[in-house]
């Protein structure tokens, strides 16, 4: 029979693994949809504000997760900027980042043999075949949705992607990098993958942001449509005869 004090104890695991669960799908959130205030974390997950700020100040006291303030990309409105959450690197290793030591001594020893070109050379070598196979899923996408199926594609393959329209165009969020230890010493990885996503958009795209160098998510702009040339009088005219 289980005493009282027994029952006691069962109740405060159970407790501390609900806990648990919970914490794992606030930093999971934050992974996959990138800096995220702790209201928008409360509305995403149905918690209330209180149980997501206890859980982002065990994340915080744990260095899973920090704080910053949030970053905007264009006109900035009245007021201070929200406070957002992002994980840390040890918050990242946490979700199994693959990095090791063995690809940055492999990287340095490209870089030291053959200098920065054979490190260009190495990291576009790394995403041609990648971009052969995105090529076919994008090539049977209506031209509104490559930029959408290309954001499935990314998120398949462990970057948690989506897209957002900004101003005129949108912008492809990479809130996973696999890569992004190497990267922050080999920008060559970020800058081949941004000329693979120009090519297969068939589009001047441009990295405004990327988790190797500090930043909570990997941001792209893609350009929309570019508008149409305005129809002079004389041309009218002639196009109504």
């Amino acid at each position: 029979m289980k005493t009282p004090a027994t029952d006691r104890a069962v109740s405060h695991g159970a407790a501390g693994a609900r806990d648990e669960s919970t914490r794992d799908r606030v930093a999971r959130s934050i992974l996959t949809n990138g800096p995220s205030s702790a209201a928008v974390l409360a509305e995403r997950l149905e918690l209330t504000p209180a149980a997501v700020r206890r859980h982002l100040d065990h994340l915080l006291d744990e260095g899973l997760v920090e704080s910053r303030e949030e970053r905007v990309y264009g006109p900035r409105g009245r007021g201070r900027p929200a406070k957002v959450f992002v994980l840390t690197d040890s918050g990242r290793h946490a979700f199994h980042q693959a990095y090791d030591d063995l690809a940055a001594t492999a990287m340095r020893f490209i870089a030291e043999a053959g200098g920065d070109d054979a490190v260009a050379e190495f990291a576009r070598h790394r995403v041609s075949e990648v971009e052969e196979r995105y090529r076919e899923l994008l090539a049977q996408a209506p031209e509104n949705k490559k930029t959408e199926v290309l954001a499935q594609a990314l998120t398949a393959d462990g970057y948690a992607a989506s897209t957002a329209e900004a101003g005129h165009g949108a912008q492809l969020c990479q809130h996973h990098c696999p890569v992004a230890h190497v990267a922050a010493q080999f920008p060559q990885l970020c800058e081949a993958e941004t000329e693979v996503f120009s090519r297969l958009l068939g589009k001047h795209v441009q990295r405004l942001a990327t988790i190797a160098h500090g930043d909570g998510v990997c941001t792209t702009h893609i350009p929309g449509p570019a508008p149409a040339a305005p129809v002079s009088d004389g041309e009218s005219a002639r196009t109504t005869r």
